[in-house]
């Protein structure tokens, strides 16, 4: 089985994305402006730049969202969770993937992380 690494953007000591067989793993991604810092903005704002962070590398990859097959998402404060549901829902529609959802102390005021697993094979 053959492994390629992608590079984050940013300088951090992490790749942006793994494909190993037939699986494209991304790293878990927060609302970052492009200096690197977490963007501005309560949970819906911060939402819909993951999900668009996200898009941006599935599609460097020749993937979509529906090709993502799980999540796992971290909610500095689980009491946000149904904002974030309707921004996620919106994005992933009546076919979302299989998700586990916990609530965590997220780096640098993050509110929300989504690490995804994506067919690729």
């Amino acid at each position: 089985m053959s492994i390629e690494r992608y590079p984050h953007a940013l300088p951090l000591p992490l790749s942006e994305a793994v494909r190993a067989g037939g699986f494209l793993f991304l790293s878990g991604v927060v609302a970052l402006d492009a200096e690197g810092k977490v963007a501005d903005g309560d949970i819906r704002a911060q939402t819909r730049i993951v999900l668009a962070t996200i898009d941006q590398t599935l599609q460097a990859q020749g993937l979509t969202r529906e090709d993502v097959v799980k999540t796992t998402v971290w909610l500095a404060n689980i009491s946000e969770a149904a904002a974030f549901n309707d921004e996620y829902a919106k994005a992933f529609g009546n076919a979302p993937p299989a998700r586990s959802a916990v609530e965590a102390r997220l780096h640098g005021g993050a509110r929300v992380e989504v690490e995804v697993l994506a067919w690729a094979g």
